[in-house]
């Protein structure tokens, strides 16, 4: 399963006491292909780093980089789908590139991509891929 975690997503899931913290446990036991691009991963720099130090950052990127799941991907087309928050495109862009099954988010403004009929992103809440995972 190839799926593209919003940095909302990816950030909630780092704290072991957090709801979806099964999200990076499973990302870590490989049970799914994180895609990545320099974009996506700039952005989970700028976003972690507000929470955590910047040991703690640099080395969960290093860990996210070296995982063998995790594939990173160079998007060469900008869709400008995301209209309400543009910033969110880069999450469209991976996930069109790197053939993603689902965008995992929790975020109103990818409610959009269901209305294309022309381009065929999925995106899963939070809880609907939890729920997947546990049926796994």
């Amino acid at each position: 399963m190839r799926i593209v975690l919003d940095t909302n997503m990816f950030l909630v899931s780092l704290s072991p006491f957090s709801e979806h913290a099964p999200i990076f446990d499973a990302l870590l036991a490989g049970r799914f292909t994180l895609l990545l691009s320099n974009e996506v991963v700039t952005e989970y720099d700028e976003i972690i780093g507000q929470r955590y130090d910047r040991e703690t950052v640099r080395d969960v990127l290093r860990l996210l980089v070296s995982l063998q799941n995790a594939e990173l991907i160079v998007p060469h087309y900008h869709w400008k789908l995301i209209v309400n928050d543009p910033d969110d495109d880069k999450f469209v862009d991976l996930a069109v590139a790197g053939n993603a099954d689902f965008i995992v988010t929790n975020d109103k403004h990818f409610k959009v991509l269901s209305q294309i009929s022309f381009l065929l992103v999925k995106t899963m809440q939070a809880e609907e891929f939890l729920e997947m995972l546990a049926s796994l």
